[in-house]
């Protein structure tokens, strides 16, 4: 056997168990789903071939209307307000002479290795409308707080200040990209007169803003999968109070796994990739302008 078809066969020994994986599950199951998203797939019968009726039902579909609605302002709100909060905290823990600064990191971190069916108890108690202790906690200043996972207006606030929770994961990455910014360029503005406020942004943002796209790209992903606390909170009023907090992959679970109808959910599975796509090669477009990529 010659040296470099030895080589070749080496390497695709290497690289096969992640060939076949990818293969087994990803690759076959996609052109799965995307045959059934063209048929009207009931699971326990054989699916029938129905073209792109699924997808013409979409545009018709008040309440897949009102899971994408519900699904954009949850990712309005959560994502913006997690990637500034994720910045603040970072540079709080990269002040200089802060005591106990790997305790405060880790306590930042723990919350995001909590799995999130526990994680959902506990706000669930938490956000309890008389007996929560957010509610409690309010009431020691005077303010009546709001039953939280049973009024309209509160439903989504309250899944927003969850997201806030679960910010430490970006907080890290941006402490980590806060210690490679050239302390040079502080000295530099320091010199020219430049306070503290105009050295962070025009320094410090544009030299994390990679790591902050990164961070944005990925709260963008979760965001437009959010299920498992929506689910475990309003297991009794699917969807929250008139369906404020019934999200994209809520109502694509139910069309799968509770109504049966396998072919209709997986259109929506492939047209939420196509939406994540489409908003994420915008961010990738609008970064060409906002993002500060170092050379070498």
């Amino acid at each position: 056997m010659k040296g470099g078809l030895r080589r070749e066969l080496i390497g695709l020994a290497w690289v096969g168990p992640w060939i076949i994986g990818f293969l087994a599950f990803m690759l076959v199951p996609a052109l799965m789903s995307l045959r059934s998203s063209l048929s009207d797939d009931p699971l326990l019968q054989a699916p029938l071939w129905v073209g792109m009726d699924n997808y013409a039902r979409l545009l018709t579909d008040e309440v897949f209307h009102k899971a994408l609605l519900n699904t954009f302002i949850y990712a309005g709100a959560a994502i913006p307000l997690s990637v500034l909060l994720a910045v603040v905290l970072a540079s709080l823990l990269n002040t200089r002479g802060l005591r106990w600064k790997r305790f405060f990191e880790a306590a930042v971190f723990v919350p995001t290795l909590a799995p999130l069916v526990a994680s959902s108890m506990v706000w669930m108690w938490v956000l309890n409308g008389r007996y929560g202790l957010l509610n409690a906690a309010l009431s020691v200043v005077g303010i009546d707080g709001p039953n939280w996972l049973l009024e309209k207006g509160w439903a989504m606030a309250a899944l927003v200040l969850i997201a806030l929770w679960g910010v430490g994961q970006a907080v890290i990455l941006c402490v980590a990209a806060l210690k490679e910014v050239p302390e040079q360029l502080y000295e530099a503005a320091d010199l020219d007169g430049m306070g503290p406020v105009r050295a962070f942004i025009h320094i410090t943002l544009p030299m994390i803003s990679p790591v902050v796209l990164f961070n944005t790209i990925a709260m963008l992903i979760g965001a437009f999968q959010v299920f498992v606390v929506p689910f475990v909170l309003f297991q009794k009023d699917k969807g929250g109070p008139d369906k404020s907090a019934y999200f994209y992959t809520s109502y694509l679970y139910d069309n799968a796994f509770v109504f049966g109808q396998m072919g209709y959910a997986s259109a929506m599975a492939w047209v939420q990739m196509l939406i994540i796509l489409a908003l994420t090669g915008l961010l990738f477009l609008a970064s060409r302008r906002l993002v500060f990529y170092r050379a070498g």
